[in-house]
């Protein structure tokens, strides 16, 4: 089975009142590009984050996001009540010493504009227990990713599949024109001599030179190297190991050249009709196999 490089996941947790949220995708690439933003708390295990996702995504563009939704009363900054206390202190001294009636002042008001009053001076520290709960939903996440990868890789199979066997009976269905076109050749040639007067010709040497003329036109070896490839194509996909992207863009750009090198020896107007619409098909083919892993 064959993995698209195209794919979401996402998974959610909760530890100590905040929610942890990980969210990962990833589009087509030639290599692993790894893109990530993680919460300032994790980001001492960041390494460990990008060492894992390359164990287990062998290509593609990957985001990969770490964020904390956290409750409400975590989040609202305390009040600094020993600061406070300094400042009343310090307010109602300097009111003394200026004779300033304090009566009716709003100290409240007038303590809660000053500096430093809503700080937070705790530092938050990873706990193992919370990276555990981290690196679990990072897991969920990638192996949500997996799945998601997996059913995009059916729909290509299955739209590989169809337009593989779209080729192969276009192929077949050049064998008529093929086996008639000989001798309309034959006998254009033939007609052509006779129309110009006063020309003899060795009926021999012309069906030599007929002979190399039908080979070099011949596509017998064309078709069964272009059978083979479709065949060998079809196998790869259904190979299961992972990773056949490359190899199957390969096998892609062999189909074409069989396909071209058909089109440049086809002399006839429904042969080369079928050919554009191979090449067609084929097109669809490379379009998508981009985004195989």
């Amino acid at each position: 089975m064959i993995q698209s490089m195209t794919g979401y996941g996402n998974a959610v947790a909760e530890f100590g009142g905040k929610k942890i949220h990980v969210e990962i995708k990833s589009l087509n690439s030639k290599a692993l590009d790894l893109s990530t933003r993680v919460a300032p708390l994790y980001r001492e295990k960041e390494m460990e984050i990008r060492s894992f996702i390359q164990t287990h995504l062998e290509r593609g563009k990957v985001d990969l996001v770490i964020w904390v939704e956290k409750d409400a009363a975590l989040t609202a900054d305390p009040i600094n009540v020993a600061l406070a206390t300094q400042y009343y202190n310090e307010l109602n001294a300097m009111a003394s010493a200026l004779n300033i009636d304090t009566k009716n002042a709003d100290w409240m008001s007038l303590i809660m504009r000053m500096p430093d009053i809503m700080s937070r001076t705790d530092v938050e520290v990873l706990t193992d227990e919370e990276w555990q709960v981290v690196n679990k939903t990072l897991c969920d996440a990638v192996s949500a990713l997996i799945d998601f990868r997996k059913q995009e890789g059916q729909a290509l199979e299955r739209k590989f599949t169809e337009k593989i066997e779209n080729i192969r009976s276009l192929l077949l269905s050049i064998a008529p024109y093929e086996q008639g076109r000989v001798e309309k050749i034959r006998q254009r040639i033939i007609d052509g001599l006779s129309q110009i007067s006063g020309v003899e010709y060795d009926s021999n040497r012309l069906e030599q030179e007929m002979i190399y003329y039908i080979e070099k036109l011949d596509i017998s070896e064309e078709k069964q190297r272009l059978t083979n490839h479709l065949d060998y194509f079809l196998q790869t996909m259904h190979e299961g190991i992972g990773g056949q992207g490359k190899k199957l863009g390969f096998i892609a750009q062999e189909m074409g050249r069989e396909i071209n090198t058909t089109g440049s020896k086809s002399n006839q107007a429904e042969m080369q009709n079928i050919v554009v619409r191979m090449k067609d098909e084929l097109e669809q083919i490379k379009e998508q196999v981009l985004n195989v892993m």
